[in-house]
């Protein structure tokens, strides 16, 4: 290399060295901050000295800086400055950001989050050193983006368990703690905003973690003002701590909707509503509230019964329907207010489940048999009584196991001591109306309704072995059939003696007709005698009449005349008497006109002359019997022409003087 090329090379030397002075110059002078990112301004020196207390330096001092650098070109003294170029924060949509300042006022003793009541804009720095509280904020940031001094705070935001964390300079002990807290927040889902009612019938049960405690004796957070303006459902943390609200789990809760709430300040638990379904209310048991009256009356000394809102069970019920109930602020007892029926019956179980440790009772008859009795009770409680069931057995299963269950065994161990086994069977119908009656009284000293007691069969209990009752029933069978042979005997008794009464008025049924003709062919005979009869005895009279007149007109006629008409009337007599004597008299005359009439009746309507059926009444030494007895109609005439025979033939036989006076 020659002598004059080496200025050249000093030249190019110096050229190089004064480029990068310059440029180095210009790096520390001229600062550009693209429009994504903010710059945050690191003072390296200051005649002023550095910081004395924080993080930040608000009046010039050495330090990061309170003011930020937006977008642009900035200048600044060479090597005075060193300028951090970091993102802007940026929360999505649907999702929150949760800041935690590392510089201002220190946190009370009572507090678990900053205050925001006068800083709450984090974008102004200045102002929040000036009035603000370091660690983690009451105050929540939105979706959006925003320019922070992430050397004042850090930003943290997630979508489910993933989450970022915004910050400029940490340490590795700064890392592991906003990781820690990162991770509540995500295990409390705390990056997505509350929501109710999305997909099922839920309420969100509050805790606050900030405020006031709770004073003693209290176990839950009374509400706070009005709770959609004071607080806004507790999104707005820091007015709800403004309005006095304590720490603890709150008495209000959250119905359907979204909400933003700071899970740092308060946790969410999901609770489905209270429901009362149709057939039941639901006594309230309220362990918050104030002391109310008791308003049972001085005579029930179960317990208090309270107005609604008051601490201890409320005089009126839920009825059926759904119901945003806080069950850490009391419980709902469901009492059924329909029929319902209690089982004393082994391996048998209500849909209701209040009995099933209930079992068949076990009793001991008057003649020493050991069975078990099934039973079930039908009961009614009236919803306006049914605070009052409550406030004395505390809910219905104690009082069906620790009241129902021995009062109802130890009746109808009595019951069964009264009784034999076949009484107790027997008598079945009469035991559950007479228990119906008496139990209802006792039952309703409990503010029960009784409705019906209803008593199964007795059987011998499983363990046993042997079934006596079985034999009874046997027994009883068998001697129930007897009973109803007898009965069925008697039955073809009686049905045989009626059969054979329908078989003889068949008979005579199907002779009526010639029964018929003949009666009505001896009543025409008997009319057509007696028509002849008072003929006979009307000519006889006229001859009678007209002899007498005869006589009266000879006597008239004379003495001369008497002789004459006595031989007349003599020789009359004499041919009467004969006639007499040949044809029998008037009677006999009129019977042989009836033997015509009946001849002809005969004839005519086909009679038999001699009966089919001849009964004799006579026996030894004794009378044939009469007509009427089975000689018949014919017989009694034969008999009076034989009787009126025999007097004509006795009167022939008399001497001619008898009978008559003696003529002197």
């Amino acid at each position: 290399m020659g002598i004059g090329t080496v200025p050249i090379v000093m030249i190019v030397l110096a050229a190089v060295l004064v480029a990068v002075l310059v440029f180095v110059l210009a790096s520390r002078m001229i600062v550009y901050v693209p429009n994504s990112k903010v710059g945050i301004v690191e003072k390296l020196w200051s005649t002023g000295g550095s910081i004395s207390t924080g993080i930040l330096s608000h009046d010039q001092r050495a330090g990061f800086q309170v003011d930020l650098l937006r977008g642009g070109l900035h200048f600044f003294t060479p090597f005075q400055y060193h300028i951090h170029k970091v993102p802007l924060v940026t929360v999505p949509q649907g999702r929150i950001g949760y800041v935690f300042a590392r510089d201002g006022k220190a946190l009370q003793s009572s507090q678990v989050l900053a205050s925001n009541s006068v800083a709450n804009n984090f974008e102004d720095a200045r102002s929040f050193l000036r009035d603000g509280q370091k660690g983690p904020q009451r105050k929540l940031l939105r979706e959006g983006t925003y320019a922070l001094n992430l050397a004042l705070f850090v930003v943290i935001t997630g979508d489910g368990a993933s989450f970022n964390i915004y910050s400029h300079s940490l340490s590795d002990q700064d890392k592991t703690m906003f990781q820690g807290m990162a991770k509540l927040i995500a295990d409390r889902n705390g990056f997505s905003p509350v929501v109710i009612g999305d997909s099922d019938d839920t309420i969100g049960i509050v805790t606050i973690h900030d405020g006031m405690p709770l004073i003693d004796g209290e176990i839950i957070a009374p509400m706070v003002g009005d709770a959609q303006n004071d607080h806004n459902n507790f999104q707005n943390a820091e007015a709800f701590v403004q309005a006095g609200g304590k720490r603890g789990r709150q008495h209000q809760v959250l119905l359907e909707g979204t909400y933003y709430i700071n899970r740092l300040f308060a946790t969410v638990e999901m609770e489905p509503k209270t429901v009362i379904p149709v057939g039941f209310v639901g006594v309230v048991v309220s362990y918050t509230g104030l002391k109310g009256e008791d308003i049972s009356g001085d005579t029930y000394r179960h317990g208090e019964l309270v107005k609604q809102g008051c601490k201890g069970v409320w005089e009126m019920p839920l009825l059926p329907g759904k119901y945003a109930f806080n069950v850490y602020a009391g419980s709902v007892v469901l009492v059924p207010v329909t029929n319902f029926i209690l089982k004393w019956a082994n391996e048998i179980t209500a849909s209701h489940k209040l009995d099933e440790n209930l079992s068949e009772v076990s009793l001991i008859t008057r003649d020493a048999f050991e069975p078990t009795l099934p039973l079930s009770v039908v009961l009614h409680i009236d919803y306006r009584k049914a605070p009052l069931v409550i406030q004395r057995f505390g809910d219905i299963k104690k009082l069906v196991e620790q009241t129902l269950d021995p009062m109802v065994s130890a009746y109808f161990k009595n019951i069964g001591q009264n009784r034999t086994l076949i009484e107790l069977l027997q008598d079945r119908s009469q035991i559950q109306n007479q228990a119906s009656q008496e139990m209802r009284d006792r039952f309703a000293m409990y503010n029960l309704e009784l409705q019906e007691v209803l008593i199964g069969t007795p059987h011998p209990p499983k363990t046993s072995g042997t079934d006596h009752i079985e034999q009874i029933l046997a027994q009883l069978r068998d001697r129930q059939v007897a009973r109803e042979q007898v009965e069925t005997y008697k039955l073809q008794q009686l049905s045989a003696e009626q059969e054979r009464s329908l078989r003889e008025a068949e008979a005579k049924a199907g002779q009526q007709g010639e029964i018929t003709k003949s009666s009505l062919a001896i009543e025409i005979n008997e009319n057509m005698g007696k028509a002849a009869l008072a003929k006979a005895q009307q000519d006889a009279e006229r001859v009678r009449v007209e002899a007498r007149a005869n006589a009266e007109r000879l006597k008239q006629e004379g003495e001369g005349e008497a002789s004459k008409v006595q031989q007349i009337g003599l020789a009359n007599a004499a041919a009467t008497a004969k006639q007499v004597e040949a044809y029998g008299g008037p009677q006999y005359q009129m019977l042989q006109q009836v033997m015509n009439r009946i001849a002809e009746a005969a004839e005519n309507g086909h009679l038999a002359l001699v009966p089919q059926i001849m009964v004799n009444g006579s026996g030894a030494g004794g009378t044939s019997g009469s007509p009427a007895q089975g000689g018949g109609l014919i017989d009694g005439l034969l008999a009076m022409m034989l009787s009126d025979k025999l007097n004509a033939q006795e009167a022939n036989a008399l001497p001619k003087n008898a009978g008559k006076p003696a003529v002197t």
